[in-house]
């Protein structure tokens, strides 16, 4: 199930909300009832994988009591019981994730079936609960967080459906004290409704309708040598939506679940934070998914050493592990490892030529980050190898596929709107508007006037983006299997 259906919109949330209010006198009654309706909301998509998420839970707030049982000054079987379960949670994401990518490389490295390809349905969101639950028992090991002698408070980490299948990924010391002693008012909740609803119409309306350019374009290359060759022009225009699909798709995700938590009187920490207005690679990483950035600095980065090195080749080192690492975690894919090291090389260049302490030249370092994540999402895109070289050579007029296409006045008649939305939306234009205006005459006035237009517009794209839903309109989801 996922936030931009019918079902989700109509029955499961408005049922959920309504029990978990008439559950207000009991904070654990309350507690039980999301475990359930989780469980129940995992279950929906993976019916069978839902098992396997419970033994997730188990077998971790397994180990976070056996970290509290051995005492502090034991370190070899403190060590011990972290390292099982590092190797039991990767190891379980290894098996379902990477095992038909590593049976398809060595038999690709045989030309011969020489491995048996596993028949593995990835489940849903297996990435994201996991290093959940593992950061749960890092957490516990380091010190950092109480172990929960509660496994419902663990399942409830773990499964709660707003950040389940898609993140962001909640570090449990973030959230712990709001599991037992969470409040929520009026302002809280109308704030989660907002939020939500900003997602919402942000996937439907965005994010859906660049979608079919991106695919359209896209799949014009994904034959290998029989592919249509794509005009420069229209390989571009499908370039540049996809990056803003990936991008709406995604941060209206993180929107949504921040917006249902918000409602359920939790407080996530922000996913997105306007990347497109980076001056450099370095940056945009830092706005971009950045709860999964997060975790790679404070789990992978920092123990293997950091920055916090007079070797630069160590360093260097440091930086390959975790975007070679960043790359697998997105899919078991070459591109996936490709796009990874791509980045890796940027901010390497960056780091060498100390670009975020030159001053000046705005206008075109926005420009470079900008066509530098247009060629990264091209990456991360296609499927092949072959298919990114032919993509790219399409972009720069190499495979005699020309300049102009008339699919490209077509789209941009269709969908202009939805691009135009995409560029305003990824800029910070209200709070620099509420900045600008905060010492103006009038300021009261005219904030409760915006607040009047944000409502009723708001409220105006939610009916539009459910009619379009309920039509059955285009509504893929391009983390749904991360």
């Amino acid at each position: 199930m996922v936030f931009s259906s019918i079902t989700f919109l109509l029955y499961f949330l408005p049922i959920t909300f309504l029990v978990y209010y008439l559950f207000a006198f009991s904070r654990p009654l309350q507690n039980i009832w999301l475990v359930i309706v989780s469980l129940l909301f995992y279950a929906w998509g993976e019916p069978i994988y839902v098992f396997l998420m419970l033994a997730s839970i188990s077998f971790n707030w397994l180990f976070g009591l056996m970290l509290m049982l051995i005492r502090k000054d034991n370190v070899k079987v403190r060590r011990l019981v972290l390292t099982a379960a590092c190797v039991l949670n990767l190891g379980m994401l290894g098996v379902f994730k990477y095992a038909g990518f590593v049976v398809e490389t060595v038999n690709g490295i045989m030309e011969r079936p020489f491995l048996p390809y596993p028949n593995i349905v990835l489940p849903i969101g297996i990435s994201f609960f996991t290093f959940q639950a593992l950061s749960y028992v890092i957490d516990v090991y380091m010190g950092s967080a109480e172990p929960q002698k509660n496994l419902l408070d663990i399942a409830l980490y773990v499964a709660f459906f707003p950040q389940l299948i898609a993140g962001p990924i909640v570090k449990y010391s973030a959230i712990a004290e709001q599991i037992k002693n969470r409040r929520t008012d009026f302002t809280m909740l109308t704030e989660g409704i907002c939020r939500f609803s900003e997602g919402f119409c942000k996937k439907i309306l965005i994010a859906n309708n660049l979608a079919v350019i991106a695919d359209t374009v896209f799949n014009l290359t994904k034959g290998g040598d029989t592919s249509i060759p794509v005009p420069m022009l229209l390989a571009w225009l499908g370039a540049v939506s996809y990056m803003f699909q990936l991008y709406y798709d995604f941060s209206a995700y993180s929107d949504m679940a921040i917006g249902l938590g918000l409602m359920f009187g939790f407080r996530f920490s922000e996913n997105f934070r306007y990347p497109f207005v980076s001056r450099s690679i370095r940056e945009f990483m830092t706005r971009w998914h950045i709860s999964l950035a997060s975790w790679f600095s404070q789990y992978v980065y920092k123990p293997l050493g950091g920055a916090n090195t007079k070797k630069k080749d160590v360093m260097i080192r440091n930086l390959f592990i975790v975007w070679l690492l960043t790359g697998l975690w997105h899919g078991a894919n070459w591109t996936y490892i490709w796009w990874g090291l791509y980045f890796f090389i940027l901010i390497i260049f960056e780091i060498a030529f100390r670009l975020d302490e030159r001053e000046g030249h705005e206008v075109l370092r926005h420009v470079y980050v900008v066509v530098a994540t247009v060629f990264a999402m091209v990456i991360f895109r296609c499927e092949t190898g072959e298919q990114m070289s032919l993509f790219f050579a399409d972009l720069f007029g190499l495979g005699g596929n020309g300049f102009y296409s008339p699919a490209v006045v077509m789209f941009l008649k269709e969908y202009g709107i939805s691009l135009i939305a995409a560029v305003l939306c990824a800029l910070p234009l209200r709070n620099y508007i509420l900045e600008k205006t905060e010492d103006s005459e009038g300021h009261e006035i005219f904030y409760r006037s915006c607040g009047a237009i944000y409502v009723i517009g708001l409220g105006a794209c939610m009916v539009f983006s459910i009619a379009i839903l309920a039509k059955g309109g285009y509504n893929p989801f391009i983390y749904f299997n991360f």
